[in-house]
């Protein structure tokens, strides 16, 4: 039985050494060469102070390396973090403060970011820097330890270093509305679960091909990695250009023959939204899941029509949660664009409560706080015992259970599943990524040019799923316009965290309690859509 997320990669080199694992581009590679390649990064971290329980991040573009990176740092005994590269160094750099990494492996266009990072003394004095690919650069900030070239020298023969189905597997960072990212733990015992019963429950086998779309520091590439690994199947990673690409990435599934898709909604309603699915497109496809955020009832219907081969299902879970907690396939096609879609039911050792504010379940129908208890469970943010304890509750009972608020809102149907109602705080879903509008607000407070600003979201029919809308109070009368805010902003934040519509004022409507009137932003904002 498998106990450490990386022996599913293991157990498949024993069995199949010469079997694809990996494809990308014209890429490919073996089991047997994804062992030993990770085996010999595993030795090479080892030799250079890597110890059990230690982070080490990396900051590279999806390929192969990025995976043998993840794989060989578990190996090491360490816990991986992966880092967005396209995030500004100012979040990546509070992302290294928070875990103080032994060692940072990098690839691809990243050095000035690198550079930036490695200003502060202190990160330079104790972070070592690993060149994932040939020729690594040489920075007036940092200088790379090894290339990968040298991890050849190593033994490929497999290491052992004694862990436990507990210890923390990884680390993945998730938007925090103070300014500053939290990272979410998640153990070895909360990845395995979940992947071995959604390898039995959509009968995933090593003939399967399955999509590796997700970004690596995103929770759902933990089940593209891990699930197809698990069943020997072959991993084809999405390269994230063919994102803004919607013909591409549909001809990408034709000619990739995949049979399993996975991904966020938002990029399913844009391949909607330009028409690129005939009917009864992608002749191999088997099975289409999703997960991340609501998928619009008109996209679904969309798909589901024009490929009735397919298999439809809806997975939702929050991080904390590790990848999904309940699902729901679909047995027919909406009949109409307003139909509920439920969230479902819980996946094997998960469990969904719906309770109120004394945490006592509510009645079937009734509108509750979603909570998530089970196997997935996080043991709570990296360092912030405050943060976790507000969040991860103790129930009684015998035995005490313990579980996560989500602060979603879900009712419980007369037909036992479960059912979606929005957020009850001020955090969001665009394009997949969870967003706390507050961390783009503490963004906005340090631009200059601004007397005042607040951040609302409205819904959209677009391929985002949300818009953000940044409403504000010029500091001066002229020459303060969105696209200066916004290269302001884009020091501290993802593109995907930039506001998308803006509107100035000269004073922010107030509600009765003088507080900003978010509900009469929304309103404003929602009718120049």
């Amino acid at each position: 039985m498998t106990t450490l997320i990386h022996e599913y990669a293991d157990r498949q080199a024993e069995l199949r050494p010469d079997a694809t694992a990996l494809v990308f581009c014209d890429e490919r590679m073996t089991y047997g060469e994804l062992a030993v390649a990770s085996n010999r990064l595993a030795r090479l971290l080892r030799d250079g102070g890597c110890e059990p329980g230690d982070p080490v991040a990396f900051m590279m573009p999806k390929s192969p390396s990025a995976i043998v990176a993840m794989l060989g740092i578990l190996k090491a005994g360490g816990v991986y973090v992966p880092m967005d590269a396209a995030s500004p160094a100012l979040r990546l750099g509070r992302v290294v403060d928070a875990t103080e990494p032994r060692w940072i492996l990098a690839a691809g266009p990243v050095a000035p970011a690198l550079e930036e990072i490695f200003e502060d003394d202190r990160r330079r004095a104790g972070i070592s820097v690993g060149w994932m690919a040939e020729d690594p650069p040489h920075g007036a900030n940092f200088e790379a330890a090894f290339a990968l070239p040298d991890v050849a020298a190593f033994s490929g023969e497999p290491v052992d270093v004694p862990r436990r189905g507990g210890d923390p597997a990884h680390i993945l960072f998730t938007s925090g509305s103070t300014g500053h990212p939290k990272g979410v733990v998640i153990s070895h015992s909360n990845v395995v679960p979940f992947v071995d019963w959604a390898v039995a429950y959509f009968g995933i086998t090593a003939s399967d091909r399955t999509s590796g779309h997700s970004p690596l520091h995103f929770d759902l590439s933990t089940f593209d990695v891990y699930g197809s690994f698990a069943a020997g199947a072959e991993l084809h990673l999405v390269a994230p250009e063919l994102n803004l690409l919607a013909p591409k990435l549909a001809a990408f599934i034709r000619t990739s023959a995949l049979t399993q898709w996975f991904s966020v909604p938002s990029i399913l309603s844009y391949m909607a939204r330009f028409d690129v699915v005939a009917q009864g497109d992608f002749p191999a496809l088997r099975r289409l899941l999703w997960c991340g955020e609501a998928f619009p009832v008109p996209s679904l219907i969309y798909w589901m029509k024009r490929l009735p081969h397919v298999t439809f299902t809806n997975l939702y879970g929050p991080t904390e949660a590790t990848v999904a907690s309940s699902y729901h396939t679909l047995t027919a096609c909406p009949e109409s664009d307003d139909q509920p879609v439920p969230i479902g039911l819980p996946c094997a050792g998960e469990e969904l409560l719906v309770l109120d504010d004394l945490l006592r379940p509510v009645a079937p129908g009734r509108v509750g706080d979603l909570y998530i208890g089970g196997v997935g469970l996080s043991s709570g943010y990296w360092r912030d015992p405050e943060k976790t304890a507000a969040l991860f509750r103790e129930l009684d009972g015998e035995p005490v259970r313990r579980v996560y608020k989500t602060g979603d809102l879900a009712h419980m149907g007369d037909d036992g599943l479960a059912y979606f109602h929005g957020r009850s705080d001020y955090q969001i879903k665009s394009r997949g990524y969870r967003i706390e509008l507050g961390e783009i607000e503490t963004a906005l407070s340090r631009v200059d040019v601004l007397r005042e600003s607040a951040v609302v979201a409205i819904g959209s029919a677009g391929f985002e799923g949300t818009l953000i809308c940044c409403a504000y109070v010029p500091a001066a009368e002229a020459g303060v316009t969105p696209a200066a805010i916004r290269a302001a902003l884009s020091k501290s934040l993802p593109s995907y965290m930039q506001p998308s519509r803006w509107r100035d004022f000269d004073r922010l409507p107030r509600n009765e309690h003088g507080k900003i009137d978010r509900r009469a932003l929304q309103h404003l904002f929602g009718e120049q859509a």
